[in-house]
């Protein structure tokens, strides 16, 4: 199945303008050479078809026409396609004409395209023959132009199946723009297969219509696949472009170089991108004032640049530039739309403030100071209240002692001119100073100007004024130790008049030591102490005195009076350390330094040395010099871990000497901190309240021990019976170890001797609970006999223990609470987590006689039958203390 193109489709508006607008000349045209293309049997609208060289044939020319709407020409020369071409022949030509209005010439060039053909590779004699295969239904391109007139409905192309040849088929569509919004915008002959389109199609709105063609049979069979039918819209320029601003505002600088950057234009064109639709060019219609021409616009770019020099603030301070944007890369038939750029000219610093006259005169009186003398305006051409036109002061010549200031006035920007230090009559009477005046704003670019100056004339006026203190600060020198009444030329003051210090009196107004004393008439100073130097704040530094003068009307002055004291040798170099700790396995000497509070013509090189000392200090110990001001003190390697009191004595230049004893502790360490420093401790002497209070200490202490030895005394020597029986069950346990078999009643019954001895102990007790009664059962070692149990109320039958023979039978009272205690617990020890009796508790031993294969329970204990009992005769003196507190005497 194939689809048919389109029988004949009728021109757009633009080809009837095209063909209107040609110009028939009534001269001869002139022919050019022919240009040949080659191009494909189809192209699309707005491509390039390629280049005619027109200058070649016509280089005046001023309108460029083609003879086939089909294709337009640049001013270029290049050819593009105005719609889509399809060659249905091998060849098509048209013509160029160019017109040279003016001279009435018009020349033409003969344009023929041509079809490309593909070369065909012969076939090889052994290469198979190719069958033709069933060929499927595939589209043909198919579009449509934009904007359309018609007739509607228009044909647009015809979609045929294979299958058509064996079968009735029947054709339908989907899609957009049939059963998608725009809906029935497209529709098909259901027999043949024509494609229509209803109406106009905006390509801004609708590009491209992606359709899906069926081809089914009338019972609902599909007889071929479902076909793509993509539908692209043809554009038309029937959009103008559009500014992004119908006023742009730009600002620039008056000072900016040729070619600076003002600001970019911009236009948008809804045509088909990259095409000649919506290629656009800039322009500059209008510019306001209209000369001299100052902007250009890049046409491709939209940007605007200055173009001249002529840019002044102070003569135009903005422009208005109608600008102009037209596709079709410019041509006269494209379309076009207009903004308006405003364009402020932005102040800079290209005018220099000036002074309204070039000199002025003012006067001050002498001795006064931050007042204002004198106010200067100016005069500046640039922007009121900007960087550029605010006025910066300063004093170029005439203040090199620091009297005058001048600063700018931000509300009149006037220069104030200031005196900050007071000026003397007697010294300068009149100054003269010359002033300059620029901006806060540096000079703009290529501007180059000189500052303007000014000069400026100052009278001094007369004051009748005090005494002076000049200079301020005096300088005089004592000798250290000079007498104490030793006089001294003294500060001097003088009357600024008549340059006299006559009737001027002096007064001390601090003396930090007191060391001096001053003649009120003279001003001459006296010592009132000795004056030592190294006793002042600053050894190097001078001893200030402040001095008052007073003239006759009180009024008065105050300087400083530095006193230079020359250094005397009045002092020993003194060692610096005291005690010194060396650690013998790691250092071998010790460095001793020492100084001199002298100036140093009084001081270093020092000369050390050991004093008169001990044989063996002199034998052990050795001083070395190291530089001016310190020793190296070694010592023998014979010398003993101990503390050596070592005198040095050392001496200055000039033979003053002073001797010290340095404690030097020489240690069995790794690092000095090892060793304790063993200093003098004060002797304390003990008062006698003090003595008091220690012996009444001590005799507490004694009444506190014996007291105590009293209390363990007592308490060994009295019964002890413990005071909470309940609490404290205490239960003889016998011992199974052989022995004598003694039974011994504890209730009065008679005791039963097995093997007929004489002493007396206590066997092995066993006890049981049956039926809420109490069994005791005596288990003789030694025999085979069994007690049987006592019964009877209120009867309870218990052995006792026995000590050399003797039966214990007072026991009534420790029976009758031990006994009923005893019952309780073991009839709660038998009962389970529910109060029921439990059989696996509390177990019942009977004696089972000799030879039992069960053995001895005896086997349980540490202790075996056949060690004995000979343990008990080492029990220590806590266990005898606990048998006789547990036994009655």
């Amino acid at each position: 199945m194939a689809a048919a193109g389109p029988r004949s489709s009728p021109r757009g508006a633009l080809c009837r303008q095209l063909l209107l607008t040609l110009v028939v000349f009534s001269f001869a045209c002139e022919a050019c050479k022919k240009v040949i293309f080659h191009i494909p049997s189809k192209l699309e609208a707005d491509k390039v078809v390629g280049r005619v060289n027109l200058k070649e044939c016509l280089g005046s020319a001023d309108r460029i026409q083609s003879s086939d709407p089909d294709f337009r020409v640049l001013e270029d020369g290049s050819v593009y396609t105005a719609h889509a071409v399809v060659l249905s022949d091998e060849k098509r030509s048209f013509t160029i004409w160019l017109s040279d209005l003016k001279k009435q010439t018009q020349k033409e060039i003969p344009v023929l395209l041509e079809h490309q053909k593909k070369v065909l590779r012969k076939r090889h004699t052994k290469e198979t023959v190719l069958r033709r295969s069933k060929r499927r239904w595939a589209p043909l391109p198919c579009s449509m132009q934009e904007n359309s007139l018609g007739p509607f409905p228009l044909f647009l192309q015809q979609v045929q199946s294979d299958a058509a040849q064996n079968y009735t088929v029947f054709y339908s569509i989907s899609g957009r723009g049939v059963d998608q919004e725009p809906l029935n915008l497209f529709f098909i002959d259901k027999n043949t297969g024509n494609l229509y389109c209803t109406r106009p199609v905006d390509r801004e709105e609708y590009d491209v219509f992606d359709l899906i063609a069926h081809a089914s049979t009338a019972d609902g069979y599909s007889a071929d696949l479902p076909l793509p039918l993509p539908i692209r819209v043809e554009d038309e320029n029937d959009n103008r472009p559009i500014f992004t601003e119908a006023i742009y505002n730009f600002e620039v600088l008056e000072s900016c170089r040729i070619g600076t950057t003002v600001g970019v234009v911009y236009a948008t064109d809804r045509d088909e991108p990259d095409t000649m639709h919506t290629r656009l060019k800039y322009s500059i219609l209008e510019q306001t004032p209209r000369s001299p021409g100052i902007f250009s616009v890049h046409p491709g770019t939209g940007v605007i640049t200055i173009l001249s020099h002529y840019l002044d603030r102070e003569v135009v301070d903005k422009y208005s530039l109608i600008m102009k944007v037209q596709d079709m890369d410019g041509q006269f038939f494209g379309l076009m739309s207009t903004a308006t750029c405003i364009i402020t000219v932005k102040d800079s610093n290209d005018n220099l403030p000036t002074f309204t006259q070039a000199a002025y005169e003012t006067s001050v009186e002498e001795n006064t100071f931050n007042v204002e003398i004198l106010r200067t305006p100016v005069q500046d051409k640039d922007l009121i209240n900007t960087s550029s036109w605010r006025a910066n002061f300063t004093i170029l010549k005439g203040n090199e002692n620091g009297h005058f200031n001048i600063i700018t006035d931000k509300e009149t920007n006037e220069g104030v001119l200031y005196v900050v230090k007071p000026l003397n009559y007697e010294e300068n009477r009149q100054v003269v100073l010359e002033i300059g005046v620029g901006n806060d704003a540096p000079i703009a670019g290529d501007v180059t100007l000189r500052m303007n100056r000014a000069k400026v004339t100052v009278h001094v006026k007369d004051q009748d004024e005090g005494p002076e203190c000049r200079p301020a600060v005096q300088y005089i020198q004592i000798k250290e130790n000079t007498p104490v009444g030793s006089k001294i030329n003294g500060y001097k003051a003088f009357d600024p008049e008549n340059r006299s210090s006559s009737g001027l009196r002096y007064k001390l107004l601090h003396d930090p030591k007191g060391w001096i004393t001053i003649n009120e008439i003279s001003g001459s100073l006296e010592t009132a102490k000795t004056l030592d130097r190294e006793a002042a704040t600053h050894r190097s530094a001078l001893y200030n005195v402040t001095v008052l003068a007073i003239d006759q009307d009180n009024r008065s002055c105050t300087g400083t009076l530095a006193v230079s004291i020359e250094d005397e040798n009045d002092n020993s170099p003194e060692i610096l350390q005291n005690y010194i700790v060396i650690c013998k396995s790691e250092m071998e000497y010790v460095d001793v330094s020492a100084v001199d509070p002298d100036e140093p013509i009084h001081g270093p090189p020092f000369y050390f040395s050991l004093a008169k000392t001990s044989p063996e200090i002199n034998r052990l110990w050795t001083l070395t010099r190291v530089n001016d001001t310190a020793a190296r003190l070694s010592y023998w390697k014979n010398a003993k871990f101990q503390e050596y009191h070592i005198p040095i004595t050392v001496r200055d230049t000039e033979g003053q000497h002073a001797t010290k004893t340095l404690r030097v502790n020489l240690c069995d360490c790794i690092h000095p901190s090892q060793c304790r420093t063993v200093e003098p401790r004060a002797r304390v002497i003990l008062g006698k309240w003090a003595i008091l209070v220690i012996l009444l200490g001590i005799a507490l202490l004694f009444s506190i021990l014996i007291t105590v030895v009293w209390r363990l005394v007592s308490a060994r020597n009295k019964k002890c019976l413990p005071e909470d029986l309940a609490q404290q069950n205490l239960i003889i346990s016998n011992t199974e170890a052989p022995g004598d078999d003694i039974l011994c009643s504890a209730s009065g019954l008679t005791t039963h001797t097995v093997n007929n001895s004489s002493q007396g102990f206590c066997g092995t007790m066993g006890s049981e609970v049956k039926n809420g009664r109490q069994e005791t059962i005596e288990m003789i070692k030694g025999g085979s006999q069994t007690l049987e149990s006592f019964q009877g109320a209120g009867h309870h039958h218990t052995l006792d223990s026995c000590r050399g023979g003797t039966v214990e039978t007072d026991h009534s009272e420790w029976y009758d609470f031990t006994q009923p205690h005893l019952v309780e617990k073991l009839h709660l020890c038998n009962q389970d987590e529910d109060h029921m009796p439990s059989q696996d508790y509390v177990l019942t031993y009977n004696y089972e006689g000799r030879g039992s294969p069960a053995g001895s329970v005896g086997c349980c204990s540490e202790k075996q039958e056949e060690d004995g009992l000979d343990f008990l005769n080492k029990l220590e003196t806590k266990f005898t203390a606990l048998a006789e507190t547990c036994t009655k005497k």
